[in-house]
């Protein structure tokens, strides 16, 4: 089987891995792929993956069977849409089905219409309104982007004059087009924790539990980024709320499946949950697999990635089974320094190859690429993923920061403590 990844970040490496170790997978592309994918498949450079004519064409061209789309604008763009017209077979939802992650006041409407326990909200097209409502509910208080924006798009403000800097930014253009429409929500406390689910018509298969670490700086500390670290499963979950998260991942499902919606989603749902004193409520959903929960969730799951990823894209749920490793996952992304701001690129890395010697140990590309002398070298905020497996939780920390100080490029950053707040137990977010 002739398979293409859209999307050339950690997330499509991890996928890229797991689906070349099926005995159903011939050729391999990846567009555009990075410094990683080209080792286990052919990367596409120029082809564009927000271009679903373009996409549909090289379809075509190289006898691709399944179409597995990776990020989030693609499927916005309705890439999706225009595959399925033709025939093919796509893991990712439609244009209509992706507005849960193209649009939070979209997404929030479809929690309210549905009883999805999240944050109390309001949506704004405003600045005026939108700073009253802040100044009514008060800090802390989240201020959102309503569309897409990289990731960079929530701002939790701890104090009132932040979340009216916000939302002052968010309607001068700060966020682009993203900015136009605001969602202002309460700000809920707990742990986070995140479920994602393989969902095709109307049923949810819910993966193993991740918690990923958003801000940038040891200590939950500095901006919001697209993820420092992550690990699965998440140990401080109870037994009632992980039954209650699948729950909710359910009745989700369900709901994609009829009315408003013209088609039943067929993709990845990515649950993002507080666990709040009264229970957990979703703090956003994602129509794609999570980044960087992808690299912990997909090294422990036994099944192949094909058969469900052609399971779900077909309508086939009744087909799609999941296993889990018991062993626990561990990741910690290296940065550039600077990310999330401004960084320099073309910093040469050293030190992959000797880190992935150590047992249970694998490296994901996210920003990287190949230079003219065929140098590795950094092509981005986020750089590597460094994946370990262990027995025990400390055990696949350890092999993860060992494996972190093998590797070096100029300007390496990232968090010392990723993982070390849940090995502490619940009370350590009080």
């Amino acid at each position: 089987m002739n398979i293409l990844v859209l999307g050339g970040g950690g997330r499509e490496h991890a996928i890229t891995w797991a689906l070349a170790k099926s005995p159903r997978t011939d050729e391999l592309f990846v567009a555009p792929g990075n410094g990683g994918t080209d080792a286990i498949a052919t990367n596409v450079s120029d082809l564009d993956a927000c271009d679903a004519q373009a996409v549909l064409a090289f379809v075509k061209d190289h006898n691709i069977e399944l179409v597995v789309i990776g990020p989030e604008a693609p499927l916005v763009a309705g890439v999706a849409d225009v595959l399925r017209e033709a025939g093919i077979a796509v893991f990712g939802p439609d244009a209509q089905g992706a507005q849960l992650e193209g649009s939070k006041a979209y997404s929030k409407a479809f929690m309210e219409a549905n009883n999805i326990p999240t944050a109390r909200y309001a949506t704004f097209t405003e600045l005026e309104p939108a700073l009253a409502y802040v100044r009514e509910l008060g800090a802390p208080i989240v201020v959102k982007a309503d569309g897409l924006a990289a990731g960079k798009g929530v701002i939790v403000a701890e104090e009132l004059e932040d979340a009216e800097e916000a939302v002052q930014d968010c309607f001068s253009g700060a966020f682009g087009e993203a900015g136009s429409r605001v969602v202002i929500e309460e700000c809920l406390t707990g742990p986070e924790c995140s479920l994602l689910a393989f969902v095709s018509n109307g049923q949810a298969h819910c993966m193993t539990t991740a918690q990923d670490h958003k801000r940038a700086f040891d200590g939950d500390l500095g901006p919001n980024t697209g993820g420092m670290g992550v690990y699965s499963p998440v140990p401080i979950v109870t037994a009632d709320e992980l039954a209650e998260m699948r729950e909710i991942m359910q009745r989700s499902a369900e709901a994609t499946a009829r009315e408003p919606f013209d088609a039943d989603y067929r993709g990845v749902l990515y649950g993002g949950f507080m666990l709040t004193p009264e229970g957990p409520k979703v703090l956003e959903f994602n129509a794609r697999f999570g980044d960087p929960e992808t690299q912990v969730v997909l090294p422990r799951l036994e099944n192949d990635l094909v058969d469900i990823m052609m399971a779900v894209a077909e309508g086939r749920p009744q087909d799609i089974e999941l296993e889990w490793q018991d062993q626990w996952a561990v990741c910690v992304v290296l940065a550039s320094e600077g990310y999330p701001g401004s960084y320099e690129k073309g910093k040469v890395i050293l030190g992959v190859d000797e880190a992935e010697t150590i047992e249970g140990v694998t490296v994901f590309h996210a920003g990287t690429a190949k230079n003219y002398d065929d140098e590795l070298v950094t092509a981005g905020g986020r750089v590597l993923n460094v994946v370990a497996l262990g027995d025990t939780f400390e055990e696949a920390r350890e092999k993860a920061y060992e494996a972190c100080a093998l590797i070096n490029f100029e300007g390496k950053q990232y968090r010392s403590d990723i993982g070390k707040r849940a090995s502490l137990g619940r009370e350590a977010w009080a």
